[in-house]
């Protein structure tokens, strides 16, 4: 049997401790230091009690994790030789104590682990700071921090802010969302009495501040409601909320999933137009309106009891976990042809399709050029192909001379079989676009938008000309025409 006193620190005075940590130090147990580099150490030292500190690991292992798992495994193996051992962590001992969580997850048998907890750092920050947490404070560690774990609409302190180098790796992710002067305070010591440093300053200084150390954290005020430059997922949700209700808009309020329903289809074209223009403030335009399709369609869902966004991000999330094997779970892979076939394979099964048929059913009601290209590319898979694009090329021409007859044959208006034609013949053409790994969409729509160019320039050259382009012959429009199309070349 074993038993493990996990004893809180504080935050760095000395007068900040407990009698029960105090008492527990002074019980003649080993004691075992996280880090030394903690002001209240000087207590240890001035009462000429013994301890061991792991320091020592920081510098030996390279990922932080390893160091906090080497800890928990050394104070194990400790309480498992003396019985009843110290673990003095700064702080609470269950605030941004990485080895008391792993700790506490272990359930080792036969050892048992008490915590007697300490003052954190959180209160003295909010002392210096003077900001209620009672709207919302978040709380994060600087090892490792990302953009996922910033909320904007939330105080935020990051913990751990040890050197420079987590400093500036903590400015980097800051200043991609609020920007480079957007004011945070730097704290050092906070809690020791005479030691405290308060900084106000910009992101782009934060790695700047020469007392940056083992007791520096930053605190980030979340964004002003008044004046705010910058919104999150939760600021649309709660616009969307705002102009569905009675005393919103009045358009919004009569929308259903069906009325906007066709909106998806229009944003979705808009952004791979914004792709292909390479205009990357159109797309970032676009993208923003093709994500309002799903705000706005969650939120109706909501309003009628049938879903809402965290159903929709919950089973996305499945979704990807679920369909990349290859990588949440020991199935292997060895290219991205194999991770479609996988994706596939998975995605039929879920939805019960066990014919070939079936998969061609599947493709959804997309623009006919998108349906035929995916259609074909599912046929293909069981061989039913041509082997090269030059059989597809044969084929176009076959189509092409059965439309010219069924033109020849038309009497009375009747076009049902020069339809039937036509699209046979428009289908042979998106099967020589498969074979060129063309997408038969982007490349009819690069050719209107070169129409549209060509156009543009004649009708100016027209106007330049003093002649309208309705009152020319087909003959000057055609000299336009080639005159346009050398202009562009």
């Amino acid at each position: 049997m074993g038993k493990i006193y996990v004893l809180g620190l504080g935050p760095g005075d000395i007068d900040s401790l407990t009698l029960g940590v105090v008492k527990k130090i002074n019980a003649g147990h080993r004691n075992y230091l996280r880090t030394e580099y903690h002001p209240t150490v000087k207590y240890l030292k001035d009462n000429n009690i013994h301890y061991e500190s792991y320091d020592y690991v920081y510098e030996r292992e390279g990922d932080f994790l390893d160091v906090y798992e080497h800890i928990a495994d050394h104070l194990i193996e400790k309480a498992k030789e003396h019985g009843e051992i110290n673990y003095l962590v700064p702080g609470n001992p269950l605030v941004a104590e990485k080895t008391v969580e792993i700790l506490l997850q272990r359930d080792i048998p036969g050892i048992e682990i008490e915590i007697l907890t300490g003052l954190s750092f959180i209160e003295p920050i909010i002392e210096l700071i003077g900001r209620d947490p009672i709207n919302g404070l978040k709380i994060v560690d600087g090892i490792g921090f990302s953009f996922n774990d910033i909320d904007i609409n939330l105080d935020t302190i990051i913990t751990q802010v040890y050197n420079r180098r987590v400093a500036t790796d903590v400015k980097l992710v800051l200043s991609q969302v609020y920007g480079d002067e957007y004011e945070v305070y730097l704290i050092d010591r906070a809690g020791i009495k005479g030691e405290e440093k308060l900084f106000s300053i910009p992101i782009y200084e934060l790695d700047r501040i020469d007392t940056i150390g083992f007791l520096t954290s930053i605190y980030i005020p979340k964004v002003d409601k008044i004046d705010k430059k910058i919104y999150s997922v939760a600021d649309i949700i709660d616009t969307m909320e705002i102009l569905r209700s009675d005393t919103g808009c009045p358009w919004d309020r009569q929308q259903t999933h069906k009325t906007i329903r066709e909106c998806v289809i229009e944003e979705a074209y808009e952004v791979v137009d914004a792709i292909d223009r390479e205009d990357v403030d159109g797309l970032i335009e676009e993208l923003g309106d093709l994500f309002l399709q799903v705000i706005f369609h969650s939120q109706i869902a909501m309003e009628n009891g049938e879903f809402n966004l965290y159903d929709i991000t919950t089973e996305l999330n499945k979704k990807l976990i679920y369909r990349h094997n290859h990588v949440f779970s020991n199935k292997k892979v060895e290219s991205s042809d194999e991770v479609v076939y996988n994706w596939n394979k998975m995605k039929f099964k879920d939805r019960g399709i066990s014919t070939y048929t079936d998969t061609l059913r599947d493709v959804p009601k997309l623009p006919s050029l998108m349906r035929s290209f995916k259609i074909q590319e599912r046929a293909s898979k069981i061989g039913f192909d041509w082997d090269n694009v030059y059989g597809a090329l044969d084929k176009v021409k076959e189509e092409y001379y059965e439309m010219i007859e069924s033109i020849d044959k038309i009497k009375g208006g009747g076009v049902e079989k020069t339809e039937e034609e036509l699209g046979d013949l428009l289908f042979a053409v998106v099967n020589v676009s498969r074979f060129l790994k063309i997408n038969p969409e982007v490349a009819l729509n690069k050719t209107i938008s070169k129409f549209i160019d060509r156009f543009e320039f004649m009708e100016k050259k027209s106007i330049q000309s003093g002649k309208k382009l309705k009152e020319m012959t087909l003959a000057e429009m055609d000299l336009l025409w080639d005159e346009a199309k050398a202009y562009k070349r």
